[in-house]
This record gives structure tokens, C-alpha cells and sequence, in this order.
């Protein structure tokens, strides 16, 4: 059971300055910029870095990576100044703790495999990952599905708090939470009319949502 305490929330894949503003309106705790090569949601580092201007006090930056080389990672924490690092790729922890920045690794809970993560398994692989996010993709894909995945492969003892993403969107984060008991949710896809544009009703509608969950509502 998903105690009162607030759940965390992160809106992923902002590209326009106007979403920013919308999320920060909300009260997010974090917005996601993505880096990834292959994702949809892409921005540049100039880009990132003219949203990063316009974020409010106490907002969190997520910078977004999935197998990218090292010296892009380097520009863009010298740029964009992220408060977070998060990691989708085969990254190991020698990598994405290497950057001076606290970072989140995803792991990927998509494809054929049904078998529960083991906890253990992650904290000797991520012995330095301020904390995971289980996303719906299956292992070496983007994510950004739109799909779910089983919560309850998730671990009931999860070494650092962790986040829940994939498939989320207002209609189903309230459930979502109260079967997972996370630190926090992620969202990209369910808030958006098309990639990289969030949708700012459905945007209310997910923090109005998380909030019910938490009771706050």
C-alpha cells in the first residue's frame, strides 16, 4: 500500500519553452532533457540550455542519455548545467557515476522476459546510482512506448527510491502508484498531442492525478 508521502513527479521530453513554464506552473519536481540519439524528443545542447534559462528555483534538470560517447555528456553538464544525469543505455556505473553529477539508471522491464529484478542485481551493477527508473522498453530500445509494463516485477526492496515510467498517463498514474509504491513517476508520451509537445490539459489532469494518489486531493 502506497503510503501519504508525495510522490515525486517528472515530466520527460520538453522541447519548447512554453511546456517548461507549464510544468513549472505545476509544481513538478523535474523535467527531463533529452540527448538520446534516436528519441523523438531530442534537443540540442544550445536548445537544452536556453530551457535550462527559463526553468524556476527548485526545479530539478534531468539530462537524458542513452549510449552516447563521453565528451557529449561532458558538453552538456559544462552547458546545461543538469542537477541529474539518467542513463538508458549499457552504461556502466564506472560511466555514469564519472561526471561529477548524481545519476538515475534506467532499467529496462520491456520485452519477452517476465523474470522479477533482482535487487541485489542492481545495486552491485549501479553501486553509485542515486536511484532507478523502471521503464516499459525492452533492453537496447528507446523508450517512449506509450506501453506498460507488469509493476509487479518491480523489486519490493529496491535498494534507492526509484522512479515508475512507460505507458503512464492520466488515466492510469493514479493506479499506477497505489500498485507500485514509487518514489516517483515519469511521464513523456501520456502528456503530449505529438512528440516534444506536451499537452497542457493533460498535463493538469496527471499532477491533479499523482496528487489524488498521494491524498493530497
Amino acid at each position: 500500500m502506497h503510503d501519504l508521502r508525495r510522490t515525486r513527479i517528472k515530466f520527460c521530453g520538453l522541447t519548447r519553452v512554453e511546456d517548461l513554464a507549464e510544468a513549472c506552473a505545476l509544481g513538478v519536481d523535474a523535467i527531463g532533457l533529452v540527448f538520446a540519439e534516436r528519441s523523438k524528443r531530442r534537443v540540442s545542447i544550445e536548445t537544452a540550455a536556453a530551457l535550462r534559462g527559463e526553468l524556476q528555483p527548485f526545479v530539478d534538470t534531468v539530462a537524458l542519455f542513452m549510449d552516447n560517447d563521453a565528451d557529449t555528456v561532458r558538453d552538456t553538464v559544462a552547458m546545461v548545467r543538469p542537477t541529474f544525469l539518467q542513463f538508458h543505455g549499457g552504461e556502466d556505473d564506472a560511466f555514469c557515476a564519472g561526471f561529477g553529477l548524481p545519476y538515475l539508471k534506467a532499467i529496462a522491464m520491456g520485452g519477452v522476459t517476465t523474470v522479477a529484478v533482482d535487487a541485489g542485481t542492481l545495486l552491485r551493477d549501479y553501486p553509485r546510482a542515486s536511484g532507478f527508473l523502471f521503464d516499459s522498453n525492452a533492453s537496447g530500445q528507446a523508450g517512449g512506448s506509450g506501453h506498460t509494463f507488469d509493476w509487479s516485477r518491480i523489486p519490493a526492496d529496491c535498494p534507492r527510491p526509484y522512479l515508475l515510467a512507460g505507458g503512464l498517463h492520466p488515466d492510469n498514474v493514479f493506479e499506477a502508484i497505489r500498485a507500485s509504491g514509487c518514489w516517483g513517476v515519469d511521464v513523456s508520451s501520456g502528456i503530449e498531442s505529438a512528440p516534444g509537445v506536451k499537452n497542457h490539459e493533460r498535463m493538469r489532469r496527471f499532477v491533479a492525478e499523482v496528487r489524488r494518489a498521494d491524498g493530497i486531493l
